[in-house]
């Protein structure tokens, strides 16, 4: 059977800053009570550009990264919930101004979890033995529906962009090796962006009601978010007979440390083998989990046959959980 093996992984981030003292400055909040609450520290905002931008800075340093252009690349996925626009999709501007002219692709909404949602679906296309190059990007520019004068949103969301390049493996038991994924549409209420789609085209009143940015009722999705994340890497690590001594990271969604610090609590593992820049990007949606494989990888913290458990979980409600052993 055909494993689809990370080659070689890229993120971005923009220039600019928005630490927790921007916030203190016009809200009623303060640096301790965001970081006890959330341990976000500072969040990166891209002011000029959309999410395609995030996506083909992030793509670039993929490729350079393995040695390849982008004319090599068969298939581009794209995760985000902040698409450039509704069509053509932000994989078509993607494939265009990265110049992967022999490649297709499509856009994949899966929220916080979209990375895992992408990364499976793209496995599958390798799997299949039809495609030999992959590119599954998470991107997302969540300060263009973010509400900034609410300060239970404001202060969460960051911009950026992260890819991962599959391939087959070249060696057996290498790769994405397992795949576990989950939907609820029950928990729309708890967590959405109502206004701008064909149940809520914008009008005057979906912009006045403020309909076009993220709602959360973060205490109802903190509920669920801490056991959904906990249980899917529990039975990751059973399916493959893992104990927490065999997993070399937990490689969590970033949205809440707290969340974090549960979901490695019940694999039992210790926090310097959990992945984590939430402090420094807060929660990017689609790109948290790519870019701390980017960055543990760029440093070096990360190596070749170590055991790794993505997690993540967001809204639909979406989550899951995927079994990686490291290829580079």
């Amino acid at each position: 059977m055909i494993t689809a093996a990370i080659t070689a992984v890229g993120h971005y981030a923009p220039d600019k800053v928005l630490d927790n003292k921007y916030f203190e400055s016009y809200l009623d909040t303060t640096d301790e009570w965001i970081v006890t609450r959330t341990g976000i520290r500072e969040r990166r905002i891209l002011e000029e550009g959309a999410t395609s931008d995030l996506a083909v800075e992030a793509a670039r340093r993929t490729l350079d990264q393995r040695g390849i252009g982008p004319e090599d690349i068969d298939l581009i996925i794209i995760a985000t919930v902040t698409p450039d626009m509704f069509f053509p999709s932000t994989a078509a501007l993607v494939q265009h101004k990265l110049g992967a002219k022999n490649a297709w692709g499509f856009d994949l909404s899966g929220a916080c979890s979209g990375f895992l949602y992408a990364l499976t679906t793209g496995m599958q296309f390798i799997e299949s033995g039809r495609y030999r190059r992959v590119l599954v990007i998470g991107a997302d520019k969540m300060s263009a529906i973010t509400d900034y004068s609410d300060r239970n949103i404001a202060i969460l969301f960051g911009d950026g962009g992260a890819a991962v390049l599959l391939e087959p493996s070249e060696e057996e038991g290498y790769g994405v090796l397992d795949a576990i994924n989950f939907l609820d549409g029950s928990g729309m209420e708890a967590l959405h962006m109502k206004g701008g789609g064909s149940w809520n085209p914008p009008t005057h009143d979906t912009v006045d009601n403020k309909m076009h940015y993220i709602y959360q009722d973060g205490r109802a999705v903190f509920k669920v978010a801490v056991v959904g994340m906990a249980d899917v890497s529990l039975e990751i690590m059973r399916r493959n007979n893992l104990t927490s001594e065999d997993v070399a990271y937990l490689v969590p969604h970033q949205a809440n440390m707290r969340i974090i610090q549960s979901t490695a609590d019940r694999m039992g593992l210790p926090m310097e083998r959990v992945m984590v820049n939430i402090d420094r990007y807060g929660n990017t949606t689609a790109a948290t989990i790519p870019s701390c494989l980017a960055e543990y990888y760029g440093d070096g913290r990360l190596k070749r046959g170590d055991n790794l458990v993505l997690a993540a979980f967001g809204a639909g409600y979406t989550w899951g959980g995927t079994y990686v052993r490291w290829s580079i």
